[in-house]
């Protein structure tokens, strides 16, 4: 097991360092941040040192290295549009994308879970058979139009909730939160149901294909045999039997979540660092791109160390065939 560690720990740090040096060596030649920096009255000596002070004279193998020990410290240089530290500017949007996130999350897995279940367990019903047919909405239509649509629906015909923004925030220590207020529990119910809806639906699928494939078994038609109830063949059996492919699509979904959360924050204007980088991108901010593909990254990389060490402890198939192979 310690062994599996130590190099599923060495997998990870060499994937963060190709993946940081793709994202630096493919932003490095979008556009010039002088032009965004600098007006139009800039000198031939004020470009020189610009130039100089943000290290862009040096080579490409320095400049890398130099992000990649400023990484380490917590420092990734500083934003070309805003003039801070980009720290502080992740710093600031990360608890609004980390809470999208989480609630979004939680919303696809219990969802899915449920609904896979109950399909699965009542697939020739009719309520079963709409849910099927409901969910390829959730499938087939682009994140963008969901999130436009439930805009339409519930803030402008309706008025239950509102459109756009974060609401109210609290303050807590170095993090703001909107789970403490009316209005920033109310914000967080569009934009979480927009992004977590398509991994609903993927969840859903997959637990209803695994759990009737696991209600075909012998063993199941075996424990129906010995007289165990309905619920204890089901949710004790089948059900956790299910759950260990499942852990591998929820980890990779979860991931997902964080990255294309770019789309949602876009459409609902949320404050969080995917709106962020899209701002960024608009002023060939370097600094700021590059830290959030790194910050994706690491979530990633992070995200499916523990599915793969979770599913290895999940799952004594893997243990076994691991101390036959030595």
């Amino acid at each position: 097991m310690l062994g599996y560690i130590i190099r599923r720990v060495l997998q990870s740090f060499l994937v963060l360092l190709v993946v940081g040096l793709i994202a630096f060596l493919m932003f490095r030649y979008v556009g010039d941040p002088i032009e965004s920096l600098l007006g139009q009255e800039r000198t031939v000596e004020d470009i020189a040192n610009l130039r100089e002070r943000l290290g862009l004279n040096d080579p490409f193998i320095v400049q890398y290295f130099n992000f990649l020990v400023g990484a380490l410290r917590g420092e990734f240089g500083i934003s070309y549009r805003a003039g801070v530290p980009v720290s502080q500017l992740i710093a600031e949007r990360l608890p609004a994308t980390l809470e999208l996130a989480f609630v979004s999350g939680l919303f696809a897995l219990v969802g899915g879970l449920a609904l896979g279940v109950y399909t699965a367990l009542r697939r020739k019903g009719v309520m079963a058979t709409t849910i099927m047919t409901v969910s390829l909405i959730g499938v087939s239509l682009p994140t963008f139009l969901i999130g436009i649509t439930l805009i339409w629906i519930f803030a402008v015909e309706l008025q239950w909730l509102p459109s756009n923004g974060r609401g109210e925030v609290v303050a807590l220590g170095g993090w703001t939160t909107g789970f403490l207020t009316e209005s920033g529990r109310a914000s967080l119910i569009l934009p979480a149901i927009t992004l977590g809806l398509y991994q609903l639906t993927l969840i859903m699928r997959l637990v209803r294909s695994e759990m009737l494939e696991v209600l075909r078994t012998d063993y199941i038609k075996f424990a129906r045999a010995r007289g165990l109830s309905s619920r204890a063949v089901n949710f004790g059996h089948a059900l956790k039997n299910t759950l260990i492919p499942v852990i591998t699509i929820t980890g990779l979904q979860l991931g997902s979540i964080v990255a294309f959360a770019i789309i949602t924050e876009t459409v609902f204007q949320w404050p969080g660092v995917g709106l962020m980088f899209i701002n960024a991108i608009n002023f060939v901010d370097i600094p700021v791109m590059a830290t959030y593909l790194m910050l994706i990254a690491v979530f990633f990389v992070i995200v499916n160390l523990v599915v793969d060490l979770l599913y290895f402890a999940v799952d004594p198939r893997l243990r076994v065939e691991r101390s036959s192979s030595k």
